[in-house]
């Protein structure tokens, strides 16, 4: 590998492929996304080894250019990464390209992509207390005359929902740029894609409190079926606030 001629994305795999201590190979970003790639779409490549195993790859751990990325880690490392972190949807998206451990990689890929049930009822609470909390201040800065702070907080409460809606579904919630692409292709049940991303582009632009109390209506029926009312009660007379009025 020279400056003059870089790794490129197909010599790499097929270097990593020819070594025994290489027991996955995991592509995750733009190419693990159907029709996300541009033309300055890198390639991000999780090159995995048994552990206590030596190979040759590992000083092109975090190598970087415009066609390459790559992570070189042991197999134990890898089935820690984003458990919890933010790797972790890029994770549960991400394409096989070599598994040699008998559909061992595509096993933990699966576990990356499912909340288990304690760990998601956990953090749907935790969301939705930081929606509600946001929301509450929106429209509380919007009834009060800060209008850029209830502008603020609206976007606030977008991301917030956003991960709530991820967790009652069991899903680590996707980077901004895959959330489209996400739901399109998995939309959230009880949720219809457009009318959802409709509602958190126009609470985002504009804190319509209208808009955020009619949507909170119906997070908050779904969070109460789900066990989470103890959530919102904690918030007593204040929910009144936030509820269509």
């Amino acid at each position: 590998m020279t400056a003059q001629q870089p790794l490129t994305y197909d010599a790499f795999v097929e270097i990593a492929s020819a070594d025994r201590a290489v027991v996955g190979l995991v592509l995750k970003g733009s190419h693990a996304h159907e029709g996300m790639t541009t033309e300055r779409s890198d390639h991000d490549l999780y090159v995995v080894v048994a552990d206590d195993a030596a190979t040759d790859l590992a000083p092109l751990s975090g190598h970087r250019t415009a066609e390459l990325d790559l992570v070189v880690l042991p197999l134990a490392d890898f089935r820690a990464a984003g458990m919890p972190g933010f790797e972790r949807y890029a994770l549960a998206r991400a394409r096989i390209v070599l598994d040699r451990l008998d559909g061992g990689i595509a096993e933990i890929l699966a576990a990356k992509a499912r909340l288990d049930t304690d760990e998601a009822f956990r953090e749907a609470g935790e969301w939705l207390d930081a929606y509600a909390n946001s929301l509450y201040r929106s429209v509380k800065n919007e009834r009060d005359g800060h209008a850029l702070a209830a502008r603020l907080d609206a976007a606030d409460s977008i991301r917030f929902l956003l991960e709530l809606l991820f967790a009652l579904d069991r899903r680590p919630r996707p980077y901004n740029k895959y959330l489209q692409w996400e739901l399109v292709r998995y939309p959230l049940p009880g949720w219809d894609t457009g009318s959802l991303l409709e509602a958190a582009d126009h609470i985002s632009a504009t804190g319509s409190v209208s808009l955020q109390r009619s949507l909170f209506a119906r997070v908050e029926a779904a969070a109460r079926h789900a066990g989470h009312g103890a959530v919102l009660d904690a918030w007593g007379e204040d929910l009144e606030l936030m509820r269509p009025q």
